[in-house]
């Protein structure tokens, strides 16, 4: 209500006139509700405060009672707003106001009503701003200040009786804010005045509802504070409450004081008895049942739980009281009892007494939850028993998600129980009333598995993909809602793996890389799927890994997971597809396939983290075996086409070649073999493509340190394996290898046969070597054929005869006789094709030389010494002949 300017003005009547239009705009706001309560005590503050500044020595009566409403308006406010220090000032300030104003009155010389009414109006003004300012020191904590303005209270409601009712519902209000704060002295003290208020005054009292309310939070108040110390008094609080209202709430609060207080049977029930007499309704007389049981009282839980039946046999809603026995029962371990408490439940559900939907869903839920307990314990007939209990309330062809999942849970017993007819019709009748369920198709899925029937399982698995894009709820608490569909399908994955099904697996493990947001689930299924594969089988199929491998890229750039996770599963997958790769020694492509994948992973770590030392030479190797595996691919010519193969072999060389140069600058390589071997694939790789590249490939092993001998050996079997054909640089590499032979800078021939009676093991593996080199030199020197039969060409491989003579004269016993016996052989045979052209001299030379090695021929020289010497003979003889026949014409030849 706005308030009008004062008739008369006087001293400081711009201040209030300023005060009053202030009060009349907060007012106004007030009313649309523009002004926050902390606003709005602002805006009083100052408006009152104004009005106060204006204040004379002698204040009009209108001035006066302009304060009294300013102030203890403002006063309020602050109190609303949590603010009780600013709040005394201003109800100080009304309470003089009033002091000043009913002295005003008192001093009158007339006794008129008005001036008595308006007496009245002070006292209860008064009284109003008394219970603030208790309020307000009850707030901050001072209740012995409070209680006395209460008191004062008090001793005005003989005037004011009809305040009776405000002062002790604001004493119960102080009761219920001290119980709230766990004050309970103070709340019994403010909850006792409050009912002692309330029979100051019966006929302006509370309702009775409000004084048994305020004795029952005074028993409850001694209960909690301490039962066993004030259990008298919550006794006969709860008895008067009871009294001047009975409730069942009072007699429910008078059974719970009784338990607390460890009173016997016969107490308890005397009180379990009222509660059927006042006709409570059966929730409250089930709550009374479970806290009967919550404090151990079983025997008396479960008499009342009978009386209840028989109570409310005719209720409607008699299955609550039903269930709740038969939920009892199987709490207290009484399964037997348990269960054929459900049976009759089953039994009366269908023949009069169904149970309301409210109780039915309970039931489901009890049966459920035992079930899941006893297939946790996989104890899976018991659980499918509980199941079928449930199914027992479901009508036949009935349409409910609720049987879907139910069928489901069934078919999870019959499959653990190998009973996979009865999984498949349960599957059927959860695909038959929720087909768009993910859950349904993992159940199809699963069935389809065990009967190996892959089309089914395919065609389940692109359902499931189809579906995990939808929000998928809780599963019987086995999964999470966020990540259910990503859970289902790392289960189906482990679940074809188990079951030998690989394509399946892998499919899964697709579908999942496509929706699963989750990058560490998606991680924990790959790895877990793939553990699983290795324990299951010999090897991993690299196929198989290609997927994680697409996913471990996806994911190793994703900042959602932690640095430390990621660069933990690229370890974990590195080592993984190395370990696979050594299982492949007999299958080069998997193994090529395998060191690849590691390589990728050792990448992705290097992305995440510095690469150290063991990284780079775990890339190194990688990419050396996976050259490797596909150069030994192309010799057993196990692909068609090997071009691409080749040139992707020289790619890993080039790449290899890099990560070995990072290597070798951060330390001392020198006995690594790695630069050797990088040119002998390189090497291979061009032979075999015929790049002419090999020709400096071949001048870049040449300017290696220390180059062995058999290194150069390699070189020029690889420059004439099919289809390398380099001749030329066969030899070259020959060469160089056979100098080596000849200054071996650990191996000396003669010197092991003068002063050691036994050569060293490094001596034969040399003179090994140097026989091989002679033959591979030797045949490639001799000719073949009439065209061939050049004087040069002839002249080199006389000389790595002679070579050969000389090794085999200083360690017969190391020289392989039938080596020996191919030299001679050869020699022999070139002997014989140049007669064949006429060429006797020549002839008669490499005859003579086949026949100086027939004395080392050991157990054979005897045979062969016969008969070469008599074809050497018969040459011999035919050659002088054909001397004298052509006369000087032979001699110039």
């Amino acid at each position: 209500m706005q308030l009008a300017h004062p008739a008369n003005a006087k001293t400081g009547e711009k201040l209030e006139e300023c005060a009053i239009q202030l009060w009349n705009w907060a007012v106004t706001k007030n009313t649309g509700s523009s002004l926050t309560n902390m606003q709005k005590a602002k805006v009083r503050h100052v408006a009152c405060s104004l009005l106060y500044c204006c204040e004379g020595e002698t204040p009009t009566e209108g001035r006066i009672r302009k304060q009294i409403l300013m102030a203890s308006k403002a006063g309020r406010t602050w109190l609303d707003c949590k603010n009780p220090p600013n709040a005394d000032i201003f109800l100080n300030l009304a309470v003089k106001s009033l002091e000043t104003l009913y002295s005003k009155l008192t001093s009158r010389a007339d006794r008129s009503s008005d001036t008595t009414l308006s007496k009245e109006d002070v006292e209860k003004d008064l009284l109003r701003i008394l219970s603030f300012q208790a309020e307000s020191a009850l707030s901050q904590g001072n209740n012995t200040e409070a209680l006395a303005y209460i008191q004062r209270c008090k001793d005005m409601l003989l005037r004011l009786p009809k305040d009776t009712a405000y002062l002790s519902l604001m004493c119960y209000n102080f009761g219920v804010d001290t119980y709230n704060m766990r004050k309970f002295e103070d709340s019994t003290i403010w909850l006792s005045q409050s009912y002692n208020i309330a029979k100051m005054n019966v006929k302006y009292a509370p309702e009775s509802q409000v004084q048994a309310r305020i004795l029952r939070l005074l028993a409850t108040v001694y209960v909690e504070w301490d039962c066993q110390r004030f259990q008298e008094k919550a006794l006969n609080a709860v008895s008067l409450a009871n009294k001047e209202c009975m409730s069942t709430s009072g007699l429910y609060l008078k059974i719970r004081i009784l338990l607390r207080c460890g009173a016997s049977d016969d107490h308890i029930r005397a009180a379990l008895s009222e509660i059927l007499e006042v006709e409570a309704a059966l929730d409250e007389c089930l709550s009374t049942v479970n806290l009967l049981v919550s404090e151990d009282r079983e025997l008396l839980a479960f008499e009342f739980l009978k009386r209840v039946c028989q109570h409310f046999e005719a209720s409607p809603d008699l299955g609550s009281a039903l269930v709740l026995h038969a939920e009892l029962l199987l709490q207290r371990g009484k399964e037997l009892l348990g269960k054929q408490k459900i049976e009759d439940i089953i039994t009366g559900h269908y023949t009069g007494k169904q149970l309301s939907p409210q109780a039915l869903t309970c039931l489901h839920l009890m049966l459920w939850d035992k079930a899941c307990k006893y297939f946790e314990a996989r104890n899976y007939s018991e659980a499918l028993q509980w199941y079928n209990y449930s199914l027992s309330f479901f009508q036949a062809g009935q349409l409910d998600p609720n049987l879907a999942k139910l069928q489901r849970n069934r078919a999870s017993c019959f499959l653990q129980l190998k009973q996979l007819e009865k999984a498949k019709d349960a599957v059927k009748e959860a695909e038959r009333c929720d087909p768009g369920s993910i859950f349904t198709q993992f159940s199809v899925y699963k069935v389809a598995v065990l009967e190996n029937n892959a089309e089914k399982a395919a065609e389940a698995l692109k359902a499931m993909g189809l579906l995990s894009k939808a929000p998928v709820s809780r599963e019987d608490r086995l999964l999470v809602p966020e990540t259910a569909a990503s859970h289902l399908l790392k289960l189906a994955a482990q679940i074809a793996l188990e079951n030998e099904q690989q394509e399946a697996a892998m499919k899964a493990l697709e579908i999942l890389c496509e929706n699963c947001d989750d990058a560490g689930l998606l991680l924990s299924a790959l790895r877990s799927v793939l553990t699983l594969d290795r324990s299951t089988r010999s090897q991993v199929s690299p196929r198989r890994l290609l997927t994680p491998s697409a996913a471990l890229h996806n994911i190793s750039h994703q900042s959602s997971l932690a640095a430390e996770q990621r660069t933990e599963y690229a370890d974990w997958f590195r080592k993984i597809a190395w370990n696979s790769a050594l299982y492949c020694e007999s299958r080069p492509d998997r193994m090529r396939d395998f060191f690849v994948l590691s390589y990728q992973a050792s990448m992705e770590l290097s992305h995440l983290c510095p690469p150290d030392r063991g990284l780079l030479m775990g890339q190194k190797t990688c990419l050396l075996m996976a050259a490797a595996a596909s150069l030994e691919l192309c010799r057993k010519s196990l692909l068609s086409d090997q071009t691409e193969e080749l040139t992707r072999v020289l790619e890993q060389i080039q790449t290899c070649r890099e990560v070995w140069k990072t290597l070798k600058a951060s330390g001392n390589f020198s006995t690594d073999p790695t630069d050797t071997l990088l040119l002998l694939y390189e090497f291979e790789a061009c032979a075999k493509l015929n790049n002419p590249k090999v020709e400096t490939v071949l001048e870049s092993v040449l300017e290696l340190q220390n180059v062995e001998a058999k290194v150069l050996e390699t070189i020029a079997a690889l420059a004439m394996e099919p289809p390398a054909h380099f001749p030329l640089l066969c030899r070259k590499a020959l060469r160089v290898a056979l100098a080596l032979h000849r200054n071996p800078p650990q191996v000396d021939l003669s010197r092991c046969r003068q002063e050691s009676p036994l050569p060293t093991q490094n001596d034969i593996l040399s003179a090994n070597h140097f026989h091989k080199c002679i033959h591979s030199l030797i045949n490639l020197s001799l000719p073949s054929g009439v065209s061939e039969a050049e004087a040069r060409v002839l002249q080199e491989a006389w000389g790595y005869y002679e070579e050969a003579l000389s090794i085999i004269a200083a360690s017969p016993d190391d020289f392989p006789q039938m080596e020996t016996l191919w030299l001679l052989t050869r020699a022999w045979n070139t002997g014989i094709l140049l007669y064949s052209l006429a060429r006797y001299v020549e002839a008669e030379k490499w005859c003579g030389l086949a026949m100086s090695f027939v004395r080392h021929l050991g157990s054979l020289q005897e045979s062969y010494e016969t008969q070469m010497s008599t074809l050497y003979a018969k040459i011999l003889d035919r050659l002088e002949k054909a001397r004298i026949k052509h006369g000087p014409r032979a001699m110039e030849e």
